[in-house]
Parts: C-alpha cells; structure tokens; sequence
C-alpha cells in the first residue's frame, strides 16, 4: 500500500509554505521601513490556503505545454499591499514597524506552530511502519 503524503499531512505542509512565504514579505516590509515610496504588502493568507487546499483536491489546473502559465510563478499572487493604518510619512512609504514586527512575530509563532504539527504527523507515520 502506498503512502498518500497529501493525505497524511494534511493541510499542514500548505501552511508551512505559505507561513515562511508571508514571513518573506513581512521581513522585506521591515527592511525597506525607511526606504522612500515603499508600500508595504502581505500575505493574504485564507486565499492561499484556500487556493492550496483546492490544489490538494484536485481542483487545479495542469500545465500541459511549455507556452501555458508557469503557475508556480503565480504563487506570489495572494502577497496584496497593505492599506495604512496612519498616513505615510512624507516620504511615501506605508511600512508601520510595529504592525510589521508584530506580525512578523505572530507569523514566527504560528510557524512553529505548523512545525510541530507536522513533527507529529511524521511521528506517527514512523510509528505505523515500524508497527510500534
């Protein structure tokens, strides 16, 4: 019988994917706070997972020619910018370092979180093969 990792794993290895890509952004985010005109952006993260999890299904779309979409290009299409908060600064850029450390911290947070799921799910296969 073979092993399904889609099934296994669950929605889980979706949402470690997403998590350190929206990491990327918030640190990008962070690293251009004082970078004139620089608007801030993030994740949108149920519309991925939601798009992640109709992959899973078998509801996406195959590439069946080199000329059709590189839908792994796409992937950046749930990163969205942000609306402010506060007005800018003068300069144009909307970055708010606090907002931006906090959600890069909760996203930190819920990464680890993700880990440790998946830590259990590898767990328990292990377990299932070698019959503990």
């Amino acid at each position: 019988m073979a092993i399904n990792f889609d099934k296994a794993l669950g929605v889980h290895q979706h949402s470690l994917g997403i998590r350190a890509q929206r990491a990327e952004v918030l640190s990008s985010n962070i690293a251009n706070a004082d970078t004139p005109h620089y608007k801030a952006q993030d994740v949108n993260f149920e519309a991925a997972m939601k798009a992640a999890t109709s992959r899973q299904k078998g509801l996406s779309m195959s590439q069946t020619s080199e000329k059709h979409f590189d839908l792994a290009a796409l992937s950046r299409q749930h990163v969205q910018y942000r609306v402010p908060n506060q007005p800018d600064t003068g300069d144009g850029n909307t970055v708010d370092m606090q907002q931006e450390q906090s959600a890069f911290m909760q996203n930190s947070l819920e990464y680890q979180m993700s880990l440790g799921f998946l830590d259990g799910k590898f767990k328990g296969m292990r377990k299932a093969l070698t019959g503990q």
